[in-house]
């Protein structure tokens, strides 16, 4: 059954739907509603059991977060939309463009990864031994079980190849920060893989549209009034 995901909008025009990351909520996005909003219909989700978006029952993957998305938007009467994810979101930004590439007129991806290698070592391994701590500690304690869904997106998610991507063929921008958690060469990997897509090294970590957003805001909107986007 579908649920009704929270949404924070301002704006008015064509509309831009933000994505966020694992265990954030589309507050993140507080810097890009002020900056973008003069301009666009700016739409910030909170992602099925994040934020104020209820659980529900169904299975907590990327993919049912790319069907939550597409209920949404069929909701609002959307059809047509700009589509920025970052990290996770950015994840389902790419599956939900794969299953209905007609809703995407463009796409931004910030800090996404294919697989769970994409991510620097460095940071993946202290995820992967705390997922082993909480699938122990829920055996005895059911309320470890949210952090280990959380967790558990990160060990065993997404799981896109390369190839894929071929199939996306709307105007895209591949951001990351210059040292973002997102390895290199798997963000140069994601550019090259999706026809014409432009890729953006800027200065700052994963989190750089929120703790720089001044030059992040400045080169997607450049992106998006690129070719005539309203």
């Amino acid at each position: 059954m579908a649920i009704r995901l929270h949404y924070v909008e301002r704006g008015a025009g064509v509309p831009l739907v933000l994505l966020h990351g694992n265990g954030e909520d589309g507050s993140y996005f507080v810097h890009q509603m002020d900056y973008f909003s003069q301009q666009y219909r700016v739409i910030a989700l909170d992602t099925r059991g994040h934020g104020k978006s209820p659980r529900g029952s169904a299975p907590f993957t990327l993919e049912q977060f790319a069907q939550d998305l597409k209920d949404t938007l069929d909701r609002l009467g959307l059809t047509r939309v700009l589509l920025l994810g970052f990290s996770d979101g950015a994840n389902i930004a790419l599956i939900f463009t794969l299953r209905w590439p007609q809703y995407v007129e463009k796409l931004v991806l910030n800090g996404g990864n294919l697989d769970p290698k994409g991510v620097k070592w460095s940071v993946q391994l202290p995820i992967c031994m705390g997922y082993r701590l909480v699938c122990l500690l829920e055996a005895i304690d059911r309320r470890a079980w949210p952090k280990r869904e959380l967790l558990e997106l990160m060990v065993k998610q997404p799981n896109l190849r390369p190839g894929q991507l071929s199939a996306i063929l709307c105007p895209t921008l591949v951001v990351a920060g210059e040292r973002d958690i997102i390895r290199g060469e798997h963000t140069v990997c994601i550019a090259r893989s999706i026809p014409g897509a432009e890729l953006a090294i800027l200065p700052g970590n994963h989190f750089l549209a929120h703790q720089n957003s001044g030059p992040f805001n400045r080169r997607v909107e450049d992106f998006l009034q690129k070719g005539g986007c309203p």
